[in-house]
């Protein structure tokens, strides 16, 4: 295949967008933000079963405030009842048997109250449990918003870059002849890189350098013949100071 060298020069060109899309797409799987992203969210789910935890047993201590609360209600007015009964007068036992009563309740009445006083200081306990964990969630929510945010900047800054070097590169591609182009796609398709500068004896689409025999076949070719890296099978782009 014979091809211009100034047209051969273009797929140099060419490469080194190739080059630059591929970096693209190397940023854009290994962006620091993802594995942050990643933490983030195991830190956001961690958070919410921790509160999910603080609040069921927020909750069961709230229920059990109120039963304290009703059974106290209960007894005073049990208390209120037997009062009300003993003002209205009766038999000497049925007098004895209220005052009874209402001992019993007052001693029920303080041990209810007692354990009240307990179990709410312990539901306040829990709530601020509750409050911090809730924040807790936030400041976890804030975090993962704010690293996917800084994701989304990078990811469209690569989309910018990409669509810049695609349109320069279709460019390139769409002023080569068209069995030029064929070849160079089927040499990326098959090898990545396909085609490098040759510098001296070194081809510089695979670093290696090229044994003088091969080397001085590449430098007898004439000027506009496409030549390629026995080593890669990359499209060796030569210049007057190296042929």
């Amino acid at each position: 295949m014979k091809a211009d060298p100034a047209v051969q020069r273009r797929l140099l060109d060419l490469a080194e967008a190739d080059a630059e899309l591929n970096r693209v797409e190397h940023r854009r799987r290994t962006l620091p933000e993802l594995a942050e992203i990643g933490q983030a969210e195991r830190d956001v789910r961690a958070k919410r079963d921790e509160l999910v935890v603080a609040e069921t047993a927020y909750r069961d201590l709230d229920r059990e405030v109120r039963r304290l609360e009703n059974e106290v209600e209960q007894v005073r007015a049990r208390g209120q009842r037997d009062r009300e009964l003993m003002a209205a007068g009766g038999s000497a036992k049925q007098l004895e048997d209220l005052e009874h009563e209402l001992q019993t309740l007052a001693r029920r009445q303080g041990i209810l109250e007692d354990e009240q006083l307990e179990v709410m200081e312990q539901r306040e306990a829990l709530e601020t449990n509750v409050t911090k964990s809730r924040e807790a969630v936030d400041a976890a929510e804030q975090r993962l918003a704010e690293v996917q945010s800084r994701r989304d900047e990078a990811l469209a800054d690569l989309e910018a870059a990409e669509v810049r070097r695609k349109g320069e590169r279709d460019m390139i591609v769409k002023a080569l002849p068209d069995d030029l182009a064929a070849l160079y796609e089927r040499i990326r398709a098959q090898r990545g890189v396909a085609a490098g500068l040759l510098q001296g004896a070194r081809c510089g689409a695979c670093r290696i350098e090229i044994d003088r025999t091969a080397l001085n076949e590449v430098r007898e070719a004439a000027a506009d013949d496409v030549v390629r890296c026995e080593e890669c099978g990359a499209i060796l782009v030569r210049t007057g100071g190296n042929r």
